[in-house]
């Protein structure tokens, strides 16, 4: 079996939002039977020079459906809009990404192969080809941000494991 874009990126974009749908859920519920704010969660952060919770959320859909999107238009950048600031606006946003990555046909995203991508920066431009992009910027950010968030929620109390951050792996499909 050959590997292409897509089938290294969206299975595991759509793998790892689940996951994070998951760890919100059990932190909306943590909160709930704990008389917590949500704020207790979505706006924590694990030091004060970082983001917060729910910028790291925000930055799954960025570094997935938007790294694609980037990708497509040929320039990617970063997104600095305020992010959802509730479980629930959270949770409506992951399922939008989630429906969008679902939707997008392989020959879509396998097309995106060795075409010319740049990371803007404020003034600065880095080139890329597509596949460089997504594969050596946007993927490993994308677990980075899941990852913080995760941490966040365990570090904040929420019950999760390493079963909640991996969600469904691939398995091999049986008869």
């Amino acid at each position: 079996m050959s590997l292409t874009l897509h089938a290294i990126l969206i299975p595991d974009f759509v793998r790892g939002l689940r996951a994070l749908s998951g760890v919100l859920s059990k932190a909306e519920a943590h909160c709930d039977a704990n008389g917590l704010d949500h704020a207790e969660i979505t706006a924590a952060k694990l030091t004060d020079d970082m983001l917060d919770f729910s910028y790291q959320v925000k930055s799954a859909k960025v570094h997935s459906l938007g790294a694609i999107e980037g990708t497509e238009a040929g320039s990617f950048s970063p997104d600095t809009t305020t992010p959802p600031a509730t479980f629930a606006e959270q949770q409506a946003m992951i399922a939008e990404t989630i429906a969008a990555l679902e939707a997008m046909p392989a020959d879509r995203i396998n097309a995106l192969e060795g075409r010319d991508t740049e990371f803007r920066f404020g003034e600065r431009a880095f080139p890329y080809l597509a596949e460089d992009f997504l594969l050596s910027f946007s993927l490993p950010n994308f677990y980075f941000h899941i990852t913080t968030a995760y941490d966040i929620a365990r570090w904040k109390g929420v019950n999760v494991g390493k079963r909640d951050y991996l969600g469904a792996v691939r398995m091999k499909k049986t008869q």
